[in-house]
């Protein structure tokens, strides 16, 4: 049987300065999304990497006397680093400045680009944002600053290759209209139709007097390439293509884009250029991986911007992690120890019915948060989940003197079958602490708990020790 294929990339990190705490949201949505798709039993790829050419990082190069090359490797050592210690599971790396891998698929596209007629040379003046790596309109400029960069645009003339995106709009805005190019959130779909409509042909190439740092254009010594070309052709190297950019060099367009919002710092987007950025090694250093993990998908909504602060982090960490999700599983596993033990043999005509359709209901509502990419829903209805589960725990009260040890046996039985589907559902939002779970309850990987199951509980510390603020 020919499984069901899901390829999914991330924004490539810029290297022009370390990792900051959005690129590492992006990755951690991406490796749910991936994961996700994995536990369903779907081939997945999964890649991300780096953008290593073009001006704003030979200039920051030169602010370190580093070379572009010597910077750019740090950086990637750095974003391969972040990628380890968040748990991220991505099948591939790459990187821009690759010889061997990417610069043969990026020739390859451009020569068809221009064999299409899709690429010409002409004189262009205009104002150009340095942050963004392209020029922008004056009419886009708030008190003639970038509005996300507030960097004034520097004014260039100069002669470029542009390519014909004019030529596309009105196949690219049906394709998202009649849902062949899938936009998530569908809310965002009418802001790229708009973006769209106002777009104008892109540019292409600078010249080598401008960008030295990049990929030559092919016969054409005196331009280099610019990031259209370079950069965004990395989802196609990675798989081998030049060693066959979108329509024009007839690749299918993409499934599904999925647009997140920004990560803001008192109130204000997280950019490297405007230097308002979080470290998130800092961050995995002080509260661990699984916790910004859980922060990040769960206070900040997956395609809205949100603020990060480490005082919501703690409130969220006290909150659900240390009071809700740990101390379930203490409760749990210390009753089943002293009672039963350590050792539950699951009955299913023990399984309560409200339980059992509770169950149903919350792992229908998570999967379809994960594919409508709601997923701070999907983790708010698994933590509803925990929130019922205490409640059954403390309706019940099992520990009471005078519980038959028949109403304790199924009790636990609800509890641990409980305890056991939110381990399932958190697999993709924080795997190591689903793992630890279901290592808890002796369940070996993989394993779907049926009639005559036996739990193997093992107590261990606390997982969530609470934070004092």
């Amino acid at each position: 049987m020919t499984k069901n294929k899901f390829y999914i990339t991330t924004a490539i990190l810029y290297t022009n300065s370390k990792p900051h705490l959005g690129f590492a949201f992006e990755l951690i949505q991406a490796d749910v999304l991936a994961r996700y798709h994995r536990l369903k039993g779907e081939e997945v790829y999964f890649l991300t990497g780096t953008d290593e050419h073009g001006i704003t990082v030979s200039r920051a190069a030169e602010k370190l006397d580093k070379t572009p090359l010597e910077l750019a490797d740090e950086v990637a050592i750095q974003a391969q680093d972040l990628t380890q210690q968040l748990n991220i599971s991505n099948d591939d790396f790459i990187r821009t400045s690759d010889k061997s891998r990417h610069w043969p698929t990026v020739i390859k596209f451009w020569n068809q680009l221009k064999e299409n007629g899709d690429l010409y040379k002409k004189e262009y003046e205009g104002l150009y944002c340095v942050g963004h790596e392209a020029f922008i309109k004056k009419s886009e400029l708030v008190d003639g600053l970038c509005p996300l960069h507030k960097t004034e645009p520097e004014k260039v003339k100069e002669e470029n290759w542009f390519f014909k995106l004019t030529k596309y709009k009105k196949e690219i805005k049906r394709a998202i209209e009649e849902g062949e190019l899938n936009i998530v959130p569908n809310s965002r779909a009418n802001e790229i139709i708009n973006l769209i409509k106002d777009a104008e042909d892109v540019s292409f190439s600078r010249p080598v007097s401008s960008l030295k740092w990049g990929i030559p254009v092919p016969d054409d010594p005196n331009q280099t390439m610019y990031v259209w070309a370079d950069a965004l052709t990395n989802y196609i190297s990675a798989l081998g293509w030049g060693q066959a950019g979108q329509n024009s060099v007839g690749l299918e367009l993409p499934k599904s884009i999925y647009v997140h919002g920004f990560l803001n710092v008192n109130g204000q987007k997280m950019s490297k250029t405007t230097g308002n950025v979080v470290d998130p090694f800092s961050i995995i250093e002080k509260f661990g991986p699984e916790v910004l993990r859980y922060y990040l998908l769960r206070e900040i909504s997956s395609t809205e911007d949100g603020d990060f602060s480490e005082e919501k982090l703690i409130a969220r960490y006290n909150g659900d992690l240390a009071n809700g999700l740990g101390n379930l599983i203490s409760r749990i596993i210390t009753l089943v120890d002293k009672n039963l033990n350590a050792e539950l043999i699951y009955k299913e005509e023990l399984l309560d019915a409200d339980v059992a359709l509770k169950i149903s209901e919350v792992v229908a509502r998570c999967d379809t948060a994960i594919d409508s990419f709601k997923l701070h829903e999907a983790l708010a209805a698994i933590w509803e989940l925990i929130g019922f589960s205490d409640k059954y725990m403390n309706d019940r009260k099992p520990w009471a003197a005078d519980t038959s040890p028949e109403e304790f046996l199924k009790t636990m039985t609800n509890l641990v079958m409980m305890l056991h589907h939110i381990a399932r559902m958190l697999q993709p939002f924080m795997p190591e602490t689903a793992d630890k779970i279901m290592h808890i309850l002796g369940v070996e990987p993989g394993i779907d708990p049926t009639e005559n199951y036996k739990f193997l509980v093992k107590k261990s510390a606390g997982l969530f020790p609470r934070l004092e603020q």
